[in-house]
């Protein structure tokens, strides 16, 4: 036999072989049937389905990302001095890196108690959990209080989270609306309907009130009155609060507004209350959050029973940040790292409540754009009026769209189930912000009808012809709460649109670039001219 010959029936045999391998394997491969969970194909986040769906284009100027609520990324606003140095010795101290109670350490629990202590509802170590973020304090509390099929009572809009951690666990959720005429205040007319439908006509259980205060995605921040009113209803029809604080200590002083704990508020209605340090102290990577279980009747004896037990599926946080908890939470009074705190606090708050001004005073002189003022927290509602935009027919192509064409990207209302609106986190510097809107301008003149542009021209500043008078629309401020939005239906230029054209330019009131489309005639140039100035000179 020759070489080749024997080569070549070796070949055939490793073909052979190899064939029958594969399909070995293959058979093999038949006889699995392996498929997630339940609970895992539940699972569902909405911004997540959204975001991943928008494109992402390849633009020269760069991203300016409003749509992350992570106050860290753009650098701008950075931990407390006496938080890193503490985290630092105690990692070099290596007396913490090793497993504590699943709940936290006596000490962090101590500490939480102390500050969040309240005089209706007061606080020991036995009455805190501390859990992976905020997030894991929400899934716990969800968790200990409902079971498949029950209901949770959400706000729209809400922080999605709430609906993903109920759906992966088949509790359902009802969600209860919000007013944004009212500065986003709970609509408790229609909460109130849906627990009596739910519990007369469906027969379901409702395992809890979510109330988020101050809210994530709308800024706001309930009064006292408002809250107590609430409370009347858990009361009434004896159903337990989940309350989300976590931006309890981000409210904006020239709002008005004081935020108040809710369960200060009550001797009656028992709470379940989560926050955490990822945005007060500016780390949401750090993943240390906490429930503090308020009950002034003791009726939450199980509760706390199951919340300490579901603490030992994941064995606690870390263990070197929760080491750092009593120097940010409990400083001793007047000390220096006390005072570093304060001004820590103030000077976070100060940035956030610019920002939130910049991003009001701006986005009003948007065309086809509103927005209702925050008073605290880190985002803010904007409202999108379509029939003032030609080519633009909901929130998501509004943001999908924005994005394309201007590298600015918000997150559509649709993500917090409200259509309609886009949400802003304005985390970022003033001059990112500034450019943002700018963008937004022109974005918003490129795509307004424009009969709308010739509006928006004439509400601005005009020579009063009579008297020689500049006649303006005054300005609304951050604190007019009355007039927060702007009736579309309603909405009247002060000068007809037919004299727009007619009226003489002043020659020192624009630039030369808004003066030369006023003579041309062209009210969209000068339009476009003049808004895109008056966002540089912001």
């Amino acid at each position: 036999m020759s070489t080749s010959t024997t080569i070549s029936s070796s070949s055939s045999s490793s073909s052979t072989s190899s064939s029958t391998v594969t399909s070995s394997i293959a058979n093999n491969k038949n006889e699995w049937s392996i498929k997630a969970s339940d609970v895992a194909q539940r699972a569902n986040n909405p911004i997540r389905k959204i975001v991943d769906n928008i494109k992402k284009p390849e633009m020269a100027r760069p991203l300016i990302p409003l749509s992350l609520g992570d106050p860290t990324i753009f650098g701008n606003l950075k931990a407390p001095e006496v938080l890193v140095r503490t985290v630092e010795q105690n990692l070099k101290s290596y007396r913490h890196n090793g497993y504590i109670h699943s709940a936290g350490s006596i000490e962090a629990r101590k500490a939480i108690a102390t500050r969040y202590t309240l005089p209706k509802n007061p606080l020991t170590e036995n009455d805190i959990i501390i859990a992976s973020g905020c997030s894991g304090a929400l899934d716990l509390a969800i968790t200990v209080l409902l079971n498949p099929n029950d209901i949770l009572l959400v706000p729209r809009p809400a922080f999605p989270l709430y609906a993903t951690l109920c759906e992966s666990k088949g509790i359902l959720i009802r969600q209860y609306n919000l007013l944004p005429n009212k500065e986003w205040e709970i609509d408790l007319t229609h909460l109130e309907s849906i627990i009596n439908d739910e519990i007369n006509i469906n027969q379901h259980r409702i395992g809890a009130i979510l109330v988020n205060n101050p809210s994530n995605p709308c800024g706001s921040v309930y009064s006292q009155e408002h809250l107590i009113n609430i409370l009347h209803i858990a009361e009434k029809y004896k159903i337990p609060i989940i309350a989300d604080e976590i931006y309890g200590g981000l409210v904006f002083p020239s709002s008005g507004k004081e935020f108040y704990p809710m369960a200060n508020l009550t001797t009656t209605v028992p709470i379940l209350s989560c926050g955490g340090i990822a945005k007060e102290f500016l780390v949401p990577g750090w993943r240390v959050g906490w429930v503090c279980i308020y009950d002034p009747l003791s009726v939450f004896q199980d509760i706390r029973k199951g919340l300490f037990a579901l603490s030992q599926l994941i064995l606690g946080a870390n263990s070197l940040i929760i080491s750092a908890l009593p120097a940010i939470l409990t400083p001793i009074p007047d000390s220096d790292d006390a005072i570093s705190l304060e001004n820590f606090h103030l000077d976070t708050i100060e940035q956030l409540e610019d920002n939130a001004k910049l991003c009001v005073e701006h986005i009003r002189k948007i065309p086809g754009l509103d927005v209702i003022i925050p008073s605290g927290a880190m985002y803010l509602m904007f409202s999108i009026n379509f029939t003032q935009f030609k080519d633009i027919t909901n929130d998501i192509e509004f943001a999908q769209k924005l994005l394309s064409e201007e590298n600015v990207f918000v997150l559509p209302g649709t993500a917090f189930n409200i259509p309609g609106y886009c949400r802003i986190v304005f985390c970022a510097p003033s001059d990112k912000l500034e450019d943002a809107f700018t963008r937004m301008n022109e974005f918003c003149i490129r795509h307004s009808q424009p009969e709308f542009l010739t509006n928006t021209f004439s509400s601005f500043s005009l020579i009063d012809k009579d008297n020689s008078k500049l006649s303006t629309i005054e300005p609304r401020t951050m604190d007019d709460p009355v007039n927060n939005n702007r009736n579309y239906n309603n909405y009247q230029s002060t000068t007809p649109v037919d004299d727009v054209k007619n009226i003489t330019p002043p020659t020192m009131l624009f630039p030369a670039t808004v003066q030369q489309a006023l003579n041309n005639g062209n009210i969209y140039e000068a339009s476009k001219e003049l808004l895109q100035n008056e966002a540089r000179e912001h």
